[in-house]
């Protein structure tokens, strides 16, 4: 049994987005509904958190020191300052093909462009109206790729020859290979990888560590799956909660597995409740890979 632990202070609602600082030693992650970004110092893990006018999808951090927050209106740079403060500015707005959607997955490819995925909010409409962005120096471009209900698990191979991508939804519950072509950030065709749907979970958040093995959240049966380059199951941890969100790699050694969670609306049988919504860490017994900064900032 590898042994799993809650890190954080506080219980989020919706926690997503967990991104490791190798330069501060420090977690960053959102909590999506409570409009929050949330840090945690490594060495003395004091947790500090910032509220924003939004909805904070995901976030990357930046070669500025900054945040890069794509949230409901749009992509915006956070300076976090001492705690609650915070100076926030719009790098780009967007213009959702229907009301009541937001950013959702998202992560910055090997060339410091960010990608990110689009949903309608209310699940239970199954709108296919979510897309792929990336925001570089040109400014928000995209859909790059279009039809997606609840667009996540977003990941890159070590080569940055490979994107993954996947659907949450409980209609789909696939995840997909593409081809990427990071000097043109373009990518390939769709091809089917991974079949979620006979396995325990919902495809939700992943990471990729460096042996190219891709891991990802199994939300709703509390567990996290890694699976090699050619799709085989390799490994299933259960975790204390029942919708594990998001995973990433960290710590001194990039060793641990960061994973965050959602607060069910029902507390589910044969987890612990009180752990709902916190941040998890385990040793996985892989290294993962530091996360690539966003550099590219749209030239005005």
């Amino acid at each position: 049994m590898t042994a799993v632990f809650a890190i954080s202070s506080a219980r989020d609602r919706v926690g997503e987005s967990p991104v490791w600082s190798v330069a501060t030693q420090a977690l960053y992650w959102v909590d999506i509904e409570s409009q929050r970004i949330h840090r945690l110092d490594w060495a003395t893990r004091i947790q500090h958190s910032w509220a924003l006018a939004e909805r904070v999808g995901c976030i990357a951090l930046s070669t500025r020191g900054t945040v890069i927050a794509a949230m409901e209106s749009g992509i915006f740079e956070v300076e976090l300052q001492d705690p609650p403060m915070a100076q926030v500015k719009c790098l780009a707005t967007i213009s959702h093909p229907q009301p009541g959607m937001r950013f959702n997955d998202g992560r910055c490819d090997a060339q410091g462009r960010f990608w990110i995925g689009t949903m309608v909010r209310d699940m239970g409409l199954a709108s296919p109206a979510g897309g792929i962005y990336c925001l570089d120096t040109q400014g928000l471009r995209g859909p790059v790729l279009q039809g997606y209900i609840t667009p996540n698990g977003m990941a890159f191979s070590p080569d940055g020859h490979t994107a993954y991508l996947s659907d949450s939804h409980p209609s789909v519950q696939k995840i997909w290979q593409h081809t990427f072509d990071g000097a043109t950030g373009s990518w390939g065709p769709q091809t089917a990888w991974v079949d979620m749907q006979p396995l325990p979970g919902r495809p939700d958040g992943a990471a990729v560590d460096a042996e190219g093995c891709y891991w990802i959240c199994g939300n709703d049966a509390g567990q996290v799956h890694r699976f090699s380059p050619t799709g085989a199951l390799l490994q299933s941890i259960a975790v204390p909660v029942s919708k594990p969100a998001m995973c990433a790699f960290g710590g001194p050694e990039l060793r641990h597995l960061f994973v965050t969670s959602i607060q069910p609306a029902t507390p589910a049988p044969g987890f612990d409740a009180a752990l709902d919504g916190a941040v998890l860490v385990l040793e996985p017994g892989v290294q993962g890979r530091p996360e690539p900064l966003f550099s590219q900032f749209p030239v005005r």
